[in-house]
């Protein structure tokens, strides 16, 4: 009997012994938890203002103001009959070559500009040919380094090869009309934004 008394004596006091540790265990696990979301977000913290954090930049595109555009027209010129559309002509001394692969859209394009307006930075997918019709504009290229303006009154044509960055201004004090013709892809965009080259003072 005094045996059976003692196993049961030990029984119970390891049952509390467990319980016991059960719940220190729980107590400890949970300050280790806690320790170490405050380290998380502590850390979190820390690396969002450290300057060595990664940044996402926005480009910093200059939008057209003070102009109107109206697309006069838009068409498609290719050979059905051959992979590159060729035409050339030969009057006397001058003589003038288009050649396309596969085909070509040509686009004309009326744009006046308010004095003070400009076109803000932007590329093309091919070249284009721009008649000042009335008044001055003034172009920036964006690999000048000098940011040398390039005036064109009535008149006057101005090519832009649509290679790299450019921008179109009403540096007067008139109104300026423009005629601008583009050479691209069928169907492509004939205008697309670029990020400010920071080779002008705007």
């Amino acid at each position: 009997m005094p045996a059976l008394r003692y196993e049961a004596m030990c029984h119970r006091a390891t049952t509390d012994e467990i319980s016991n540790l059960e719940g220190k265990m729980r107590i400890r696990m949970a300050a280790l938890v806690n320790t170490l979301i405050a380290v998380s977000l502590a850390a979190g913290c820390e690396d969002a203002s450290s300057p060595a954090a990664p940044t996402t930049l926005k480009p910093e595109f200059t939008a057209s103001s003070g102009g109107q555009s109206t697309l006069l027209g838009r068409a498609t010129f290719g050979d059905p009959g051959a992979e590159t559309f060729k035409v050339k002509r030969i009057t006397g001394d001058w003589q003038v070559e288009v050649k396309a692969k596969p085909a070509f859209d040509l686009a004309v394009q009326r744009v006046v500009f308010q004095p003070g307006g400009q076109s803000g930075w932007h590329t093309h997918p091919g070249p284009v040919f721009i008649q000042v019709v009335t008044g001055v504009m003034t172009f920036y290229e964006s690999d000048d380094p000098e940011c040398k303006p390039i005036v064109r009154s009535a008149g006057e044509g101005y090519l832009d090869l649509g290679e790299h960055a450019h921008i179109a201004r009403n540096e007067s004090g008139a109104v300026a009309e423009n005629l601008v013709t583009y050479f691209a892809p069928p169907g492509a965009t004939l205008r697309i934004d670029a990020d400010v080259p920071g080779n002008c003072p705007f």
